[in-house]
């Protein structure tokens, strides 16, 4: 059964960083694009970043300069380094991967951006 496993999470004040992993179980991991999404209370679930199976990746503009996504296959593993971090990025994060159509979502882990 596909499993996801986010961890990293905390307190951190602004301007500080995290990494955050998302550990992939019970499925191949390579094959498959990977994505972060974060949801702050009251607002809608959204994509903060996401990796091709290839490596290719993208990012939400309010992101982009300060985050960075990547995979690392053999360990079946994705991450999000987040620098220069802000309020504003204080929200639950998620890991995503979508195989053949069906998402699966990680169980999230808080990320609190305060000083």
């Amino acid at each position: 059964q596909a499993q996801l496993v986010e961890s990293g999470g905390g307190l951190v004040q602004p301007g500080g960083s995290l990494r955050l992993s998302c550990a992939a179980s019970g499925f191949m991991f390579s094959i498959h694009d990977m994505a972060w999404y974060r949801q702050a209370p009251g607002k809608e679930r959204e994509l903060v970043a996401a990796i091709t199976s290839g490596g290719r990746t993208n990012y939400a503009d309010s992101v982009k300069g300060r985050f960075t996504i990547s995979r690392d296959n053999a360990k079946n593993t994705g991450y999000l380094q987040m620098n220069s971090l802000k309020p504003e990025d204080t929200a639950v994060y998620y890991c995503n991967v979508v195989r053949w159509g069906t998402p699966s979502w990680g169980q999230g882990t808080q990320i609190t951006v305060s000083s």
